[in-house]
């Protein structure tokens, strides 16, 4: 719990992070700015996949090798972090800013919408190798021992973040530009932070000279493992992509927008749970580096069982209250109620999630790279992608909705089966799970 409740707020604060941003345009701005900041949903997915790539990679390794008392190569893997952020930071948001335009066309922007998405989008891919150095050493502060920091962190960027919103959008009449101008800020304030605490010589892997540069071995493992969570976001990326083309096809911009608004609502229990697995990853990665396999054991079955009750409880709230938190998004009457039965939809099956993304990470946190991929990329590509393609046909909007909680149930079912192939025939065989 020392681990668990300091990321659960961290990763809830997260999603309220993003949320804020979308009230304040939403009821700023207007319902098709909500639709614009809709389309960024891929980019933002994309990015984040090479910065958990980094982040959760270095930190799980970090975890491990704690655990085999082998701390010298944590520290030059910590280094190792900041120098693959950089140049991946500066690699991506580069041209990702050359091809913004034909980018945001492809991932479903509209006459309409372009231009609300290529603001928003210009400043945050300005400051993207802020990004991934605060979301990179975010990971590693909570590996190494100090989960509350980590989420002070967090917790500030939504406070400076909510403080400079409306100044940005209302005071300074910057629009949506001005919503992710104080998103940057926020970021570029709390990895000040963070570096500040990471460079502190008392512990054992801080920040120092000569760690920066990148070994093969190290950075090989490092994108082994962080593999996983860049695949996961990959998919994600494309599944937001056709989920956009498929709603302005059978719904136009405003079913953007009701995706966007009831995707920032689930993503709070899913930032949950994420919190919960961030909490799970340093105790099963430095047990299992340790050989303490009864640990491993217990801290995965309390992982799995408060994931489902945060998923619980995210059912019976978005089935049967959608309308008045739909509400605080926009006050038009029309995006309110495509929204408020998207939310409905989306999460009807939302109880069975919270196992399936808990056996992900589990494997992830141990270095088990190749399976924790596999289910990474299962709900996506083995199932949402060819309901996506079928569906809608039949069903338009509706059908849109449906294919979401569908791939979560299986992809879930998958995970579970997996899970127990792991401990009856190949991992920790003296342990029942």
């Amino acid at each position: 719990m020392r681990y668990a409740i300091p990321a659960v707020i961290a990763m809830t604060a997260s999603s309220l992070y993003n949320m804020v941003d979308s009230i304040f345009i939403g009821r700023g701005v207007g319902p098709l700015a909500i639709a614009g900041l809709a389309v960024t949903f891929p980019f933002m997915n994309l990015s984040a996949a090479f910065g958990a790539m980094i982040g959760v990679g270095g930190s799980t390794m970090i975890s491990v090798k704690l655990g085999q008392k082998d701390n010298d190569t944590a520290v030059r893997v910590l280094g190792n972090v900041v120098t693959l952020n950089i140049l991946l930071g500066v690699i991506f948001g580069g041209l990702a800013i050359i091809f913004l335009n034909p980018i945001l066309r492809f991932f479903g922007a509209s006459d309409n919408t372009i231009g609300y998405a290529y603001d928003y989008m210009l400043v945050i891919l300005l400051g993207n190798v802020v990004t991934h150095l605060y979301l990179g050493l975010n990971s590693v502060l909570r590996a190494t021992g100090y989960p509350k920091k980590a989420m002070n962190a967090t917790i500030a960027t939504v406070i400076i973040n909510t403080i400079l919103d409306p100044i940005f959008i209302y005071g300074l009449d910057m629009g949506i530009r001005g919503a992710a101008i104080a998103t940057v800020i926020a970021q570029v304030i709390a990895l000040a932070f963070v570096w500040w605490k990471l460079s502190d010589k008392k512990d054992y892997v801080h920040l120092q000279r000569g760690i920066y540069g990148l070994r093969s071995k190290i950075v090989k493992n490092i994108l082994g493992i962080g593999l996983s969570p860049f695949c996961m976001q990959t998919c994600a990326c494309l599944v937001v992509i056709l989920i956009n083309t498929s709603l302005h096809t059978h719904g136009g911009d405003l079913a953007i927008g009701a995706y966007g608004i009831a995707n920032r609502i689930t993503f709070i229990f899913v930032m949950v749970v994420m919190g919960i697995c961030q909490g799970m990853q340093p105790i099963a990665g430095y047990n299992y580096g340790a050989r303490q396999f009864d640990r491993v054991t217990e801290v995965l079955k309390k992982a799995i069982i408060l994931a489902t009750i945060v998923m619980t409880i995210g059912f019976a709230v978005c089935v049967f209250i959608p309308t008045p938190i739909v509400s605080l998004f926009t006050s038009d009457p029309e995006l309110t109620r495509i929204s408020a039965n998207a939310l409905r939809i989306i999460n009807c099956l939302f109880m069975f999630v919270g196992v399936g993304m808990v056996t992900g990470n589990f494997f992830q946190s141990i270095g088990k790279a190749k399976i924790s991929i596999f289910l990474s990329t299962t709900r996506q590509l083995l199932f949402l992608v060819p309901l996506l393609l079928v569906l809608p046909h039949y069903f338009g909007t509706t059908g849109v909705w449906v294919t979401i909680p569908l791939s979560d149930v299986l992809s879930s079912i998958v995970a579970v089966a997996m899970l127990w192939h792991f401990y009856k025939h190949e991992g920790l065989k003296q342990n029942n799970l």
